[in-house]
């Protein structure tokens, strides 16, 4: 099935997704430099950090309020507060006003909204979607994913400091047509259970995540994808820190006296910008490549050649070795990454997605978390370690997985009944 068959929540979905991300991109990897040189590093880190637990607390209650009103109610309420807090951002950065602290707080109404709309709309991607057509529609916007960010990191970098407020002006104006698109040629395809009994919301949430805390299956997953995500932010934290190190600057020679030095932070950037460079490229094809293989060779597969790749990245200093490592890490990732999000689909009940995707969107930042502690455990670990260190959370990943997966009776275990 192609793309434009697919249902219309999920081309909707997936190409506002990409023009929002793409402006995104351009703008908020970029915060932590302005916070840095507007308050200084350590109110900057304070402050970001305040950002992220309150993306988390939010999606907990989103995805509690996304199986009760509705994926579409929450999801506009959602999308509106992010209109309201861009346009703010944008007068907080204009000339007349140009305030950090403004900037900060409907920064945070942002991550409020969006917290509050993600596991809605994730929960309504599976719903519109069938076990069929899953793991083609996961692996689209896995590569719209990757190409927004993309476009958006190349023209960041150039516009960011110059044209911060003709940045948010733009992405204000894609979050208006997001909005009416939304609000407009959506469908809400989710019936909303009738519950007699009126609970408390503190109780109702306690009830809801009671369920899916029950749930081992669905858990053993999620930390098998912990495993599999704290991998991939060693990138830029542990690996980033290793070659900026240990990596002895190559010289290029040529032609008119021109010389270019690869040091270890270039080298870091020449193994992400082959990443990209692949996914964009290449996942489609490998999708045709591997279309009449069974999907769990190709989970576990994937996730044994995606940590081969880490492994020697944790220890070669040679440049083709490092290329050929950042080769197997996205092979194994485009392979992977399709497939995991299309098993969890499957596993999450229809009256609790909301709730389960809320604890999906966990796994992101535990995973984050970890990355920032492999620069920890670096600092006293010799590379060596490390990379035997990626061995056990790879394989411990595919353990998991399979063992998660081995549970697969999900109708049978999960007694639905209980959330209302």
């Amino acid at each position: 099935m192609g793309f434009w068959s697919m249902h219309r929540n999920i081309k909707i979905r997936i190409i506002t997704s990409f023009l929002t991300r793409t402006v995104s991109t351009m703008i908020f990897p970029f915060m932590a430099i302005y916070f840095s040189i507007k308050l200084g590093s350590a109110i900057a880190g304070a402050l970001l950090l305040i950002n992220v637990i309150a993306s988390l607390v939010i999606g907990l209650y989103g995805g509690y309020v996304g199986d009760r009103l509705g994926r579409k109610k929450v999801m506009i309420i959602g999308q509106s507060i992010q209109v309201i807090s861009i346009a703010c951002m944008g007068v907080a950065n204009s000339d007349y006003v140009d305030s950090p602290w403004l900037t900060f707080i409907f920064m945070l109404v942002n991550s409020l909204g969006s917290g509050l709309m993600n596991p809605a709309t994730e929960a309504m991607l599976i719903d519109v979607s069938t076990p069929e057509n899953r793991k083609v529609m996961y692996s689209i916007n896995y590569w719209a994913i990757n190409l927004s960010i993309a476009i958006g990191a190349i023209f960041g970098g150039l516009l960011f400091e110059n044209y911060r407020l003709q940045l948010f002006i733009v992405l204000t104006l894609v979050a208006i047509i997001t909005l009416y698109v939304m609000t407009v040629y959506m469908e809400e395809v989710y019936v909303v259970r009738k519950t007699v009994e009126k609970k408390n919301v503190l109780k109702g949430m306690a009830d809801s995540y009671k369920v899916v805390m029950k749930d081992k299956a669905f858990l053993i997953f999620c930390a098998a994808s912990i495993c599999t995500l704290s991998l991939e932010f060693q990138i830029n934290n542990y690996l980033g820190v290793r070659l900026q190190k240990e990596f002895e600057t190559v010289h290029f020679l040529f032609g008119n006296g021109i010389t270019f030095d690869l040091t270890g932070i270039r080298m870091l950037s020449w193994i992400s910008a082959e990443n990209t460079i692949l996914v964009v490229l290449c996942s489609a094809l490998l999708i045709k490549m591997l279309k009449s293989f069974n999907d769990l060779k190709i989970l576990y597969v994937g996730l044994f050649i995606y940590t081969t790749g880490f492994i020697i990245l944790g220890t070669s200093n040679s440049l083709w070795i490092l290329l050929i490592a950042g080769l197997f890490q996205t092979v194994g990732e485009m392979m992977y990454v399709p497939v995991r999000q299309s098993i969890m689909a499957d596993m999450v009940p229809n009256e609790a997605r909301g709730s389960y995707m809320a604890i999906n969107g966990m796994v992101f930042q535990v995973a984050k978390m970890n990355g920032a502690l492999g620069v920890m455990l670096g600092s006293f670990i010799a590379s060596w370690g490390m990379s035997a260190l990626y061995f056990i959370v790879g394989m411990s990943s595919i353990l998991l997985f399979m063992k998660a997966i081995g549970k697969e009776k999900y109708e049978d275990e999960r007694n639905v009944s209980q959330i209302g």
